[in-house]
């Protein structure tokens, strides 16, 4: 007796024992594959939230800011109406903090007690004063922000427990502190200026409004150019140009730059654009254009793809009632293609929005106090000011740069969450 039974031509068929025992290890095998792709996703969803986890602890704290309100009495002795802006005005927030914490007549310590606030307190009670004069001689109420180092000990960055040689802050500036926290005169509320104050050298000012306008102005020269000449050169290649061996070049060279480094077109733009253009450094407009060669890739592969998936049957009953190749692609063909093309451009959009080493190359990573007004302005982007910051020695910049990339991170979110709800919305099934 054997096992197997002879069937035709000899072959020999398993028999009922042997066949189960491959269909088990069928079952086992399909068993191990889903649980080998189920434990890579979960190591990638593990990586994902160790990532993003890690950023909302250290980006958190940029997203409030340490402030203390003082009674500042504007001495008319310092501040004169006809010497406006200029004026005493350190001199005058010095006053009242030593209102505060009496005791100190040293000039030194005196100056060390003015190092409480920002650098920017000064020129915002200037502001103040020249926008009404009539504050000259009264006492206003003025919440300004603290300087980094306070800041720091503030969100418990700064351990008081350190020996003092190894801290920023003696155990005086501690001491000094600690007294106007226990007269309620220090608050962290949301820290506004880090999306309406542009960059600075103080962590402390430093915001994010130059880099959101600068990559506002940049990823709408982007636009601008891409979008219509990615349709364009979509449409003709794939509706009207000859299938011959230059559209299969012009094909693979397409699908090639899709692929080629961000840094091969900052060195591109670098030497067209600056070099014989002679177009203005910085300038969101080069970066714009910059981004839009990257882009137009993308778009012209997504524009033939949304293209190729409108049926034939559109184009025939469209040609069979007398319409033109013309009217019958951009009466019929383009507006059934068009939620493919936007979720593609968007797509691309976002990922120019990411990019940075081309950037960084055209020189979009100067050290801009201002935000740009238009695309001639220099300005740098999100990703640069993110890699300003990320270089910069001072400990508060290192939260900036955090919270920057969750900035980041939340619009690639928003502008992909827009795609996928584009496609949905629009998508036609046939």
């Amino acid at each position: 007796m054997t096992d197997t039974t002879p069937t035709l031509h000899g072959i020999a068929r398993p028999s009922a024992q042997e066949a189960a025992r491959h269909l088990a290890r069928r079952k086992r095998r399909q068993r191990r594959l889903v649980a080998y792709g189920l434990a890579a996703i979960a190591f990638a969803f593990l990586m994902l939230a160790i990532l993003v986890g890690s950023l909302v602890v250290s980006g958190a704290k940029a997203f409030v800011q340490t402030h203390v309100t003082l009674e500042v009495f504007v001495d008319p002795a310092e501040i004169r109406a006809d010497r406006l802006p200029r004026g005493g005005f350190k001199d005058v927030l010095q006053a009242a903090l030593q209102k505060q914490i009496p005791g100190i007549e040293d000039r030194k310590d005196a100056k060390r007690l003015l190092g409480i606030l920002s650098n920017g307190a000064q020129f915002m009670l200037r502001d103040m004063v020249v926008a009404d004069p009539s504050l000259i001689g009264e006492t206003i109420k003025l919440t300004v922000p603290v300087s980094d180092p306070y800041d720091q000990l503030a969100k418990g960055e700064i351990d008081p427990e350190t020996p003092e040689e190894f801290r920023r802050l003696k155990d005086d500036e501690i001491a000094w502190f600690r007294t106007l926290e226990e007269k309620g005169l220090v608050s962290m509320p949301f820290n506004w200026a880090l999306f309406t104050n542009a960059d600075s050298r103080f962590p402390e000012l430093a915001g994010l409004k130059g880099a959101l306008m600068g990559s506002f102005w940049a990823l709408l020269v982007c636009f601008v150019i891409s979008f219509p000449l990615g349709i364009g050169a979509a449409i003709y290649l794939e509706e009207f140009g000859r299938k011959n061996r230059v559209a299969d070049i012009i094909e693979v060279n397409i699908n090639n730059l899709a692929a080629v480094p961000s840094v091969v077109f900052g060195l591109l733009a670098l030497a067209v654009f600056l070099g014989w253009f002679g177009l203005p450094r910085s300038a969101p407009l080069v970066g714009g254009m910059t981004l839009a060669l990257m882009t137009l890739p993308t778009i012209i592969i997504a524009t033939r793809a949304a293209l190729k998936a409108v049926p034939p049957s559109i184009r025939e009953a469209a040609l069979g009632v007398g319409a033109s190749n013309q009217q019958v692609v951009f009466h019929h063909v383009l507006p059934l293609a068009m939620p493919g093309i936007l979720t593609g451009t968007i797509i691309g959009l976002a990922q120019a929005l990411g990019e940075t080493a081309p950037l960084l190359l055209i020189g979009m990573n100067a050290f801009i106090t201002s935000a740009p007004a238009s695309p001639m302005d220099a300005a740098t982007a999100l990703p640069t000011q993110i890699f300003i910051w990320a270089d910069s020695p001072e400990r508060g910049f290192v939260a900036r740069t955090s919270a920057a990339i969750l900035v980041l991170l939340g619009f690639l979110i928003a502008m992909n969450a827009l795609a996928i709800f584009l496609r949905a919305r629009f998508e036609r099934k046939w």
